[in-house]
């Protein structure tokens, strides 16, 4: 519980801090890429459903055209054309989600943890998984990720969303990130 409760937080501080700093230059550089690649901002905030079930903007690089929800909603294709030229690298090497150390800073998220719902993703659960998913804060990367991160169906995400908030430990997360490192070795599309 101590580390749940108390040494995870300290971990995502130091973590975020470090990741925002040797962020500060690629961070720039993407965003002069996004301004020159598409009309719009350099960050897209959406709705997302955190611990105890609160909302808060995650923010993200844009890696689509300026109003892609409004377009084709909030999920995506693996060829959508919504995606911009630079945003497809930015989603291919995970780049898109250096803002959320800012989540992770601010404390609506952990650097390990269930990936954030979308608000409609609600329809997906029952009240008990609902209630149970989101017992933790949200992460950039989870469990659900690190193992399949998109040939995941939505009742395994569930399965391992679940799992994790009840297991949660430092011996787990270790294996996460480094299940992550494989995965983004990989590359995500």
């Amino acid at each position: 519980m101590i580390y749940k409760n108390i040494i995870k937080r300290g971990i995502d501080i130091l973590g975020a801090f470090f990741f925002i700093f040797i962020s500060i230059v690629p961070f720039i550089i993407i965003a002069i890429l996004i301004k020159r690649d598409s009309k719009g901002p350099i960050l897209y905030k959406q709705s997302r459903i955190g611990k105890d079930i609160k909302e808060f903007k995650i923010l993200k690089f844009r890696t689509m055209v300026h109003n892609a929800d409004k377009i084709g909603g909030y999920s995506t294709k693996l060829d959508d054309s919504r995606i911009t030229k630079i945003g497809k690298i930015l989603r291919a090497t995970s780049l898109d989600e250096i803002p959320q150390f800012i989540n992770v800073l601010i404390g609506d998220m952990s650097l390990i943890g269930p990936r954030p719902d979308v608000p409609k993703q609600r329809e997906n659960y029952n009240d008990r998984e609902w209630l149970a998913r989101h017992q933790v804060l949200p992460g950039i990367t989870g469990l659900a990720q690190s193992r399949n991160r998109h040939g995941t169906t939505n009742s395994a995400r569930k399965k391992y969303d679940i799992f994790y908030n009840k297991k949660v430990s430092f011996l787990l997360d270790m294996k996460i990130i480094l299940w992550t490192l494989k995965v983004l070795k990989k590359g995500s599309y």
